[in-house]
């Protein structure tokens, strides 16, 4: 049998936790070897199989529990953060996190009640009918269970260095995926750690929702461009497999973004619509809308928004306000390309 996990370079683990009943199959954490212990990248949720299949590979390592220092969080999704809580009651290691990811702890994994509410009037004002608000709003809650939530010892901004052994990881806020989220480069050896933000075959969710502001699906761009001025020969992300070419695959990513944006303007036929129906007119690698799961269904919706967002900020479409509804109205047919 295969093992789980794999050396990329001396000193730097892949592991493999798997998230059950999940699409995505695994998340993939790294173990970084340090002058007096290690740092974990990124954890799983906090399931039996996630937690056991961390403590074997650690075990089948040679790495006892107590030589974890830190325990560095990408962002604060359940498949990376669910763990958090039993790590540093396991071993009181340091816990990192960016910064902005520090308030969803509470409002998601502790005390969601008020998220709830805002969530139920977000997805009224973008047009879900009545008769799916309710199992919309609360398709997050089941996905608490696998979340063991601590605060983090120390908050990320991006432009910190962080040294274990041989390596020297250089903190780089890239949100998008989520507002807080963090790369990880070493200059040196040329490798990035890239979470969620580039993944070798997926598109990550680029989602608006109640606890988001600004612009999402421009921070996003914004940080695809932002990785380019990295030398990288590895990418190391959190899901799928390790892969060359990060130039390439950011490519791929604005032009997947560009051809979805027109997309959803094609959709709209020129005349004014929600979200909601927009996202029913999206082609979507995962089935189709309607029939999605409401969990599916909100992800859905969220990434509509942040494109219909970003089409608002480009002079594509207008935002319309009418009847206690959001409304998108396009204004051009034509989405600008990236060079």
């Amino acid at each position: 049998m295969a093992k789980p996990y794999k050396e990329i370079l001396p000193g730097i683990h892949q592991l493999q936790v798997p998230i059950p009943n999940n699409p995505l199959g695994y998340v993939l954490p790294y173990l970084i070897e340090g002058d007096d212990g290690y740092i974990l990248v990124d954890s799983g949720w906090d399931a039996p199989a996630a937690y056991g299949a961390l403590m074997a590979q650690l075990h089948a390592l040679g790495v006892p529990l107590k030589e974890l220092r830190k325990v560095i969080f990408t962002h604060v999704h359940p498949d990376h953060y669910g763990l958090a809580g039993r790590l540093k009651g396991d071993c009181d290691a340091e816990l990192m996190l960016g910064a902005p990811e520090r308030g969803f702890i509470d409002s998601r994994y502790r005390r969601p009640e008020g998220l709830l509410d805002r969530m139920q009037q977000w997805l009224t004002s973008h047009g879900a009918p009545a008769s799916e608000v309710e199992g919309l709003r609360s398709a997050s809650m089941p996905v608490r269970g696998y979340v063991s939530p601590a605060d983090p010892d120390t908050l990320l901004h991006g432009g910190e260095e962080i040294k274990s052994g041989r390596y020297t990881w250089e903190v780089i806020w890239t949100p998008g995926h989520s507002p807080g989220h963090m790369c990880f480069y070493d200059r040196g050896k040329k490798i990035m750690i890239t979470g969620d933000h580039i993944l070798p075959t997926i598109s990550p969710n680029v989602s608006l929702h109640p606890e988001a502001t600004g612009n999402p699906l421009h921070e996003y761009i914004t940080s695809l461009r932002k990785i380019r001025d990295y030398d990288v020969e590895i990418a190391l992300p959190a899901h799928e497999y390790d892969f060359i070419d990060l130039d390439a695959r950011i490519q791929e990513l604005e032009e997947h973004h560009t051809e979805r944006m027109e997309e959803m303007l094609g959709g709209m036929n020129g005349q004014p619509k929600t979200a909601y129906e927009v996202a029913g007119h999206v082609k979507w690698v995962t089935g189709d809308f309607a029939s999605f799961h409401p969990w599916m269904k909100r992800a859905a919706i969220g990434e509509t928004l942040a494109h219909l967002e970003h089409m608002v900020m480009e002079g594509i479409v207008e935002r319309i306000f009418e009847d206690g509804k959001q409304w998108y109205k396009p204004m051009q047919r034509t989405v600008r390309r990236s060079s």
